[in-house]
């Protein structure tokens, strides 16, 4: 089982980048775009795959941090190549992708790690430390990216003008570096997994794979990265007018594009809870929220001196209220250090109640 699990991870990210060779800069037809789309979901499960590989060799939290960058990656390009067309609504993607990220990971993400680890195990316990300062950190970029905005008064209708907009993303580069500083170095031990008794858990003896095995996980993370860019491009028309077809708003393609970035970090967090490891789930979750907001509104407001469309990155009063009460109830949940399933339902609640007003707003 595991010889073929390795076979279809290495096979999968070099099909995938022959057929974006193939079908680069052509209109596909509609068997074709699914067929693209199945590709893509395969290489972003590669992905993941290759991610952990390379995570398990650095260790603990520096794999969670790699996934969420990577995962950035992919988040960005399929922005960007949305953007790209012009279209009527792309200026709001990046808001509405942004957002919808942070509701999947911070309701969607880490209710599912508690909900899976508090059926499993009872009660689950994490670092309310590590995890309180992810989250503090996760609140403010995303009120000073997507909320402030909103209220400004020297550009309207939810933009910045030139000079917010760059006081913005250099703040955010500053604060998300500063955190990758203190979780990698400073107070990795904030970040690590502990057991039933708050003990932490410091992973890293574990046997690592070799250096042969994480080079070559590094090459095919980098072909299935560079795989679900290009083939973004084939089947983000697809997307575009499957919504439009289901007669929902276009700002809902943003919610599709964020979910499908981050299905590998719901895996991974999922595989984590249930081996009792829900800081590792924590961090994964939070981390990408943060990676989505430090990484990902830096590289588009560099964009978008090229990009045709302005960038609209403004929320309104509804996604405002959704996500204060998800802050809420997320310093609720991490300042005890344990949870029971109670709370993964809670924050489930919230994820479903976003994507509810998202199609019926």
């Amino acid at each position: 089982m595991t010889r073929t699990l390795l076979s279809w991870t290495t096979l999968l990210p070099l099909v995938a980048l022959l057929a974006l060779v193939l079908t680069w800069g052509r209109e596909l037809p509609l068997v074709l775009s699914l067929g693209t789309g199945v590709l893509l979901i395969g290489a972003v499960l590669a992905a993941v795959h290759h991610a952990e590989v390379i995570a398990h060799k650095v260790g603990e939290p520096f794999g969670s941090l790699i996934l969420a960058v990577a995962v950035t990656v992919i988040e960005v390009a399929l922005i960007i190549t949305l953007m790209t067309s012009g279209k009527a609504g792309t200026e709001t993607l990046a808001r509405d992708t942004a957002f919808a990220a942070v509701m999947i990971t911070c309701n969607g993400i880490v209710g599912l790690a508690l909900l899976l680890g508090g059926t499993r195990h009872r009660l689950v316990r994490f670092n309310p430390e590590g995890a309180g300062a992810a989250l503090a950190v996760v609140a403010t970029l995303t009120t000073l990216t997507l909320v402030l905005p909103a209220f400004t008064r020297s550009a309207a209708g939810g933009l910045f003008s030139g000079a917010q907009l760059a006081f913005i993303a250099v703040v955010s580069l500053v604060l998300y570096a500063v955190f990758v500083q203190t979780q990698t170095n400073r107070h990795r031990d904030f970040f690590l997994p502990v057991d039933a008794t708050g003990r932490k858990i410091d992973e890293s003896h574990a046997t690592p794979p070799s250096t042969r095995q994480a080079l070559i996980s590094l090459v095919l993370l980098l072909a299935a990265l560079v795989s679900v860019v290009g083939l973004a491009k084939g089947v983000s028309p697809v997307i575009e007018e499957g919504v439009k077809a289901a007669g929902i708003p276009s700002s809902f393609v943003g919610v599709v594009i964020a979910l499908l970035v981050l299905l590998p970090e719901g895996l991974a967090a999922s595989r984590a809870a249930l081996r009792n490891r829900v800081q590792v789930s924590l961090n994964l979750g939070l981390g990408s929220a943060m990676a989505t907001i430090g990484l990902t509104i830096p590289s588009l407001a560099v964009a978008s001196i090229w990009l045709p469309t302005p960038l609209n990155l403004g929320l309104g009063p509804v996604q405002i209220t959704l996500f204060a009460l998800t802050i809420v109830v997320g310093a609720l949940t991490v300042v005890p250090g344990r949870a029971t399933r109670l709370q993964g339902i809670t924050h489930l609640v919230l994820l479903a109640a976003f994507i509810f007003l998202s199609i019926n707003p």
